[in-house]
C-alpha cells in the first residue's frame, strides 16, 4: 500500500471513531432525556471536549494531506468529504451537549415526563439514531444504495417536530405556569430536528463522494 493509501485509511479510521463517538453521545443523551438521568447527561457533556478535539485533529489532517498529495477525482471528493462530515459531527455533539445541559440543569425536569406523554420524543430520538448509524454504514461500505431510505428519515423528524409546535402551543395556553418550561423545550425540539439536518447534509457528502453528485439544495425553489 503506498504511502498517501495509507494516510487515506488513517484519516477514514479517526473519522469512524469520531462518528461512533457521537453516536454514542446522542444515544446517551437519549436515555438521560428520557429518564431525567442527571449523571448520564453529566457524561455527554464530559466527553464534548473530546468531539470537539476530534473535529480540531481531523481538519489539520485533511489540509496537510490536500498539500501533501494534491488529491485528485474520488480521492479528492473523499477528503473534501471527510473534512465536512467530521464538521458537521462536531455540530451533532454540540446540539447532544445542549440537551444534557438541559437535563442536568434540571429547572424544568417535572416537565420531562408530561413532554414525553404528549410528544413523539423518543420516536424522534429514534428516527435521528437511525440516520447517524446507517449513514456510518453507508460511508463505512461505500454504498449509497439506501441514501433515499435514510433522508426519507428526516422527514419523520421535521414532522414530529411541526406537530410538536402545535401541541406546545395548544398546551401552553392551557397552562400558563408552564410557558417557560414549554419555551425550553421547544429550543431543544428544534436541536433535534436541527440534528437531522446536519445528518442529512452527511447523506449528501456520501452521495458527492461515491457517485459525484450535488444533492444540496436539489429540489429547492425560491
Amino acid at each position: 500500500m503506498k504511502h498517501n493509501e495509507q494516510e487515506m485509511e488513517f484519516l477514514k479510521e479517526e473519522l469512524y471513531q469520531m462518528w461512533k463517538m457521537v453516536i454514542s453521545q446522542l444515544e446517551k443523551v437519549k436515555q438521560s432525556f428520557l429518564k431525567n438521568d442527571v449523571n448520564l447527561a453529566a457524561e455527554v457533556i464530559a466527553v464534548e471536549k473530546s468531539v470537539n478535539a476530534f473535529e480540531l485533529k481531523m481538519d489539520k489532517s485533511c489540509e496537510g494531506y490536500i498539500a501533501l498529495y494534491t488529491p485528485v477525482a474520488i480521492d479528492l471528493r473523499l477528503i473534501l468529504s471527510i473534512m465536512k462530515i467530521s464538521v458537521t459531527l462536531e455540530r451533532i455533539g454540540d446540539y447532544a451537549n445542549g440537551i444534557a445541559r438541559h437535563v442536568k440543569h434540571g429547572e424544568c425536569s417535572h416537565f420531562n415526563d408530561t413532554v414525553v406523554e404528549m410528544l413523539d420524543v423518543e420516536p424522534m430520538f429514534d428516527a435521528l439514531l437511525s440516520m447517524m448509524t446507517d449513514s456510518y454504514v453507508a460511508f463505512n461500505s461505500e454504498s449509497s444504495a439506501n441514501t433515499q431510505k435514510i433522508l426519507a428519515k428526516d422527514k419523520e423528524v421535521n414532522e414530529i417536530y411541526r406537530q410538536s409546535i402545535k401541541k406546545l402551543t395548544e398546551y401552553a395556553k392551557q397552562n400558563q405556569e408552564d410557558t417557560h418550561c414549554v419555551m425550553m423545550i421547544l429550543l431543544l425540539i428544534r436541536n433535534m430536528e436541527r440534528i437531522g439536518d446536519h445528518c442529512k447534509n452527511i447523506v449528501e457528502e456520501i452521495v458527492f463522494y461515491l457517485d459525484a453528485k450535488v444533492l444540496k439544495h436539489k429540489g429547492k425553489t425560491d
